[in-house]
């Protein structure tokens, strides 16, 4: 019996790894383009899925971006059904009309199928060939637009996407090892254009930025870009903790004893108590600001770090300023030593105190 080639070991424990333990009866659901990444994700799941005792299906997305986008999809859906994945099926979106640019708009139209498919189907969970050197690269794109530690985060191994989970578990595999285990399997991977179409900024990181960096630093820049991701969603993962121990507090009185800890950040009748809200770290208010944003109705797309940074000058750098405007139309203002909100049409009270500067 010929040995097993590393990279096809390599990716099928990293497959092993994420399944093992999965709740619940339903397929797991491999979100397959046809690329070597998403290739040796889907064929290390057939092997593994059905040796833990769970069915495995595919869904591969069509975002009729380019000439023979279906044809490409439909060839993805028969070779997997020839394989025995089951469901195997093509799911075809619209991307036009989305908001931001393009890559965000075919992301949003591709988790967006990929969920509504896992739920048809009962998915235990929706599996994304994600590898290490996608991690890398979202840490560059991350440092370049200034992002903090939610953003040097990266994509976490397992997140919700609309009530499934969505794993990832070739975040420690990487790009070169998934194809090689295609090579292996005798697989030829679909080579997608717009991953090399430099107007798309994570071809440019894929093309340029990256490679300069590993031939400036050495090939050891991937590993600890990657590394970097763990690290900083650990410590954001702690900081939300705390942020989320803070918010749902209320506070009566605007007082608490040392053994209850800090004064409730919420205000009877609503709002925020700005007193409260300037004896929390930093790090931990701008959280509480982020959470109770959205909370109001923000949009998580368009609620960014100046709409938090307008928020938290509220509080720590208070001069009498007029109202934050959030995405949806909403306001903040503060007023008697609150931060209070209004959606579109209603009004602040121009005569609360702190419309002349108190608060």
């Amino acid at each position: 019996m010929p040995a097993l080639a590393p990279a096809v070991a390599a990716v099928r424990l990293a497959v092993r790894r994420a399944l093992t333990g999965l709740p619940g009866a339903g397929p797991v659901l491999v979100a397959c383009s046809g690329g070597a990444d998403s290739l040796a994700l889907a064929t290390a799941a057939a092997f593994v899925a059905p040796r833990l005792g769970r069915p495995v299906g595919l869904v591969t997305v069509d975002h009729a971006l380019q000439a023979g986008s279906d044809r490409r999809a439909a060839d993805v859906a028969a070779w997997a059904a020839g394989a025995g994945f089951a469901p195997a099926e093509a799911v075809r979106v619209d991307v036009a009309g989305r908001p931001g640019g393009p890559e965000a708009a075919a992301r949003e139209a591709r988790y967006q199928a990929l969920a509504e498919a896992a739920r048809r189907h009962g998915a235990a969970a929706l599996l994304t060939g994600h590898t290490r050197d996608d991690q890398a690269e979202t840490v560059l794109l991350a440092l370049a637009r200034g992002a903090g530690p939610r953003g040097l985060a990266g994509m976490p191994p397992r997140r919700d996407l609309a009530g499934v989970p969505l794993l990832r578990p070739l975040l420690d595999v990487g790009r070169e090892q998934t194809r090689k285990a295609c090579a292996a399997l005798g697989l030829t991977p679909w080579e997608d254009p717009h991953n090399a179409d430099p107007s798309y900024a994570r071809a440019r990181v894929r093309a340029d930025a990256l490679p300069a960096l590993v031939r400036a630093l050495g090939p050891g820049v991937v590993d600890n870009l990657a590394r970097t991701a763990r690290l900083a969603a650990a410590d954001a993962a702690a900081l939300d903790e705390l942020a989320a121990a803070a918010l749902p507090a209320t506070s009566s009185a605007g007082s608490s004893s040392a053994a209850d800890g800090p004064a409730g950040v919420r205000a009877p009748g609503g709002g925020l108590v700005v007193a409260a809200l300037a004896g929390l770290a930093p790090a931990v208010r701008t959280r509480v600001l982020h959470a109770w944003a959205r909370e109001l109705g923000a949009s998580p797309a368009a609620l960014s770090h100046r709409h938090v940074e307008a928020l938290d000058a509220l509080v720590t750098a208070w001069h009498g300023q007029g109202d934050v405007h959030l995405p949806g139309g909403l306001r903040v203002a503060r007023r008697a030593g609150r931060l209070t909100a209004a959606g579109p049409g209603d009004r602040l009270h121009a005569g609360d105190p702190g419309a002349s500067g108190w608060g």
